[in-house]
């Protein structure tokens, strides 16, 4: 069985560190007979937090890792000293990560930005010593308390991939090739439909500061909202991208119209829900470089009213020009003022 390259759906198992036990001491200490309790307290069981990590973009490493186990405190020691806390388990996860509990899919938290911390198995709390049970009728307490267990749950985490533009069209529609052209990003290119079986992220330089992340999502079919070709699996990556670009294959190297390729995207889109339909787009012309692509053009803007821009990713015309209106657009919604509505519930 070949083994997977990519992962944007694992379970994990965590569990945090238990507490340290607290202890019953006493003083013992040169002309003090009567010394007296001194048990420290236990310490804290480590936490399980996960990070948000820019570099990443799967989640294969927690694929072939699973079970993720915080330290557990220390006891406490004589002279009222407290045990070392457990050190926390740190887990580093793409940006775009959902977290629910496997067991009933309640919502859990998100890692959105790098360097995001999000804690998911609490450590226990740590036993008290003899200390804490001395009274004016028991100065000589041996009782003390363990620690607490750590939580301990199962964890779903789903990766939907962060990108400022998202390349949304049918299989052979150039995307990849369009991403190899524009960015250092190196996609697999085939001419045989589903060469793309995971979305691929590209950096694009626009100057010394800025950048855009545009990625490169496997191509749709009609019916993808029902889950047909790769359909749901990649779908939700385009609900975390800000701005999408629909890349239409003018020159019909697969035996279909343009305007037709063009309405079933639109209408997967509003199908799958979650405000795809509202997401602001541009509409892309590729493969202009070939035989019927202009003829195409004329009957594309009859039959939609849309007149898109034309380029080449083989050829690699028109790509400074895409740039150039990709850089304006992200930079419009980004002076943009917040949205008045509320925030969207987690999905279900």
């Amino acid at each position: 069985m070949k083994a997977p390259t990519f992962i944007d759906r694992v379970q994990v198992h965590v569990r945090a560190g238990r507490g340290g036990d607290g202890v019953a001491t006493f003083r013992r200490e040169k002309r003090v007979p009567w010394g007296g309790p001194d048990g420290g307290d236990g310490g804290r069981g480590g936490d399980v937090v996960l990070r948000g990590d820019a570099s990443l973009d799967s989640l294969l490493h927690l694929y072939y890792q699973p079970h993720h186990r915080a330290e557990n405190g220390m006891p406490g020691r004589r002279k009222q000293q407290t045990g070392r806390s457990g050190a926390d388990w740190i887990i580093r996860v793409p940006c775009g990560t959902e977290v629910r509990n496997a067991a009933d899919g309640a919502w859990i938290g998100e890692i959105m930005h790098d360097g995001e911390h999000l804690v998911v198995a609490r450590g226990g709390a740590g036993g008290l010593g003899n200390l804490h049970f001395v009274t004016s009728t028991h100065q000589a307490p041996r009782e003390c308390t363990p620690g607490q267990p750590g939580e301990e749950r199962k964890l779903l985490l789903e990766l939907k991939l962060i990108s400022d533009v998202g390349l949304v069209g049918f299989p052979n529609a150039g995307k990849s090739t369009l991403l190899g052209a524009i960015s250092r990003a190196r996609p697999r290119v085939a001419p045989y439909p589903f060469t793309t079986l995971h979305p691929t992220v590209g950096v694009v330089p626009l100057d010394d500061e800025r950048t855009l992340r545009v990625a490169d999502i496997p191509g749709l079919i009609a019916g993808a909202h029902r889950g047909v070709g790769l359909g749901h699996d990649f779908l939700r990556h385009i609900e975390r991208t800000r701005f999408l670009v629909l890349l239409i294959d003018m020159a019909g190297t697969e035996g279909r119209h343009p305007a037709d390729d063009f309405f079933c995207l639109r209408r997967e889109l509003e199908m799958y829900g979650r405000g795809l339909d509202e997401r602001p787009y541009l509409t892309v012309a590729n493969k202009m470089d070939m035989p019927d692509a202009a003829k195409h053009l004329e009957e594309f803007v009859a039959r939609t009213s849309v007149t898109p821009l034309t380029i080449s990713a083989q050829a690699r015309t028109g790509l400074d020009t895409l740039i150039a209106t990709l850089a304006e657009r992200i930079a419009e919604l980004e002076r943009a003022p917040p949205s008045a509505a509320p925030p969207a519930p987690p999905p279900p």
